[in-house]
C-alpha cells in the first residue's frame, strides 16, 4: 500500500533524481517533472524495476513557464487522486560577481530559483488548501545563511528568498489547516550542478549519503533542517552569526 504521493520538480538529475529513488524505496508513489523527459522516462523505468508496486507519473515541465507549473501540478493531482507532498527542488547554479557583465546569468538564476519557486509554491498551496492537507518542502541551501561572495552571490540570495517564502507560511500557521512546511538547507552534496568543483570542496558528501539525510529530515517533517547535520548544523550557526570578516575566511 502506498505511503502517499510526492511531487518532485527538477527530478531528472542530481538531488531530485536521487530523492525520487529513495522515496520510491520507502513506498511512495511519485509525480516527477523536469524539462528532460528522456531522463524522466529512464528514471521511471529504473524505479519501476526496483519497486514494481510504486506508481511513477512523469511530465515535462519548465518551471519558468508559470502557466505550465499550475497546469502540470493540477494534472498530477487529478491523475493520482491527491498530492500529499510537493518538493520544490528545481534550481539553477549559474552566476557571476555582480557588476562583471553577466547580468544574464544572474537573472537566469534569480528567475529559476526564486520566481519559479514562487509559482510552484502558489500551485502547491492551492492544492493543499483545497485538500485541507499537504506537506510543502522547500529546498534551500546553507548558502542562504548569509550573503555570499562572487559567483554565488545571486544564488545565495535566491535560496534565502525561498526560505523566507516557506517561513512566511510557517508564520501564517498553515499547520493549523493541516499543511506542514519544511525548509531543507543542504550542505555540500555532490550533484551535476557542482560536479566541476566537487573534488576541490571541503565537506562534500556523495549524492546518496547527502540525499539520505535530506529524506530523513523530510520524513520527520522538520520545519528547518541543515543536512547532513555534521558539519552543517555548527557551520550554519557560524555562518549566520559570526562577524563578516570571519565568515569571509570560512567561505
Amino acid at each position: 500500500m502506498s505511503k502517499g504521493t510526492i511531487l518532485i520538480t527538477g527530478a531528472s538529475s542530481g538531488l531530485g533524481e536521487e530523492m525520487s529513488r529513495q522515496f520510491a524505496a520507502l513506498g511512495y508513489d511519485l509525480a516527477l517533472c523536469a524539462r528532460r523527459t528522456e531522463r524522466l522516462d529512464a528514471l521511471r523505468s529504473e524505479i519501476s524495476a526496483a519497486s514494481p508496486d510504486v506508481t511513477v507519473a512523469v511530465k515535462a515541465l519548465d518551471v519558468n513557464d508559470d502557466d505550465a507549473v499550475f497546469s502540470v501540478f493540477k494534472e498530477f493531482a487529478a491523475e493520482l487522486g491527491t498530492i500529499d507532498r510537493v518538493i520544490i527542488n528545481a534550481g539553477l547554479g549559474k552566476g557571476a560577481p555582480l557588476g562583471t557583465g553577466r547580468y544574464d546569468a544572474n537573472k537566469a538564476t534569480a528567475m529559476t530559483n526564486f520566481v519559479a519557486a514562487l509559482a510552484q509554491t502558489e500551485a502547491a498551496m492551492e492544492i493543499f488548501r483545497a485538500q485541507g492537507s499537504g506537506h510543502l518542502v522547500m529546498i534551500s541551501s546553507v548558502s542562504a545563511m548569509r550573503g555570499m561572495r562572487k559567483t554565488i552571490t545571486t544564488y545565495a540570495a535566491t535560496k534565502a528568498g525561498v526560505a523566507a517564502l516557506a517561513e512566511g507560511l510557517i508564520n501564517e500557521n498553515v499547520k493549523a489547516k493541516g499543511i506542514d512546511v519544511s525548509i531543507i538547507y543542504p550542505g555540500y552534496i555532490a550533484s551535476e550542478m557542482n560536479e566541476k568543483v566537487a573534488n576541490k570542496t571541503k565537506f562534500m558528501v556523495d549524492t546518496e549519503t547527502g540525499v539520505r539525510a535530506m529524506v530523513n529530515a523530510i520524513e520527520k517533517r522538520k520545519e528547518k533542517a541543515l543536512v547532513p547535520a555534521w558539519p552543517w548544523v555548527p557551520l550554519g550557526f557560524a555562518l549566520k552569526n559570526l562577524p563578516m570578516p570571519i565568515v569571509r575566511r570560512l567561505t
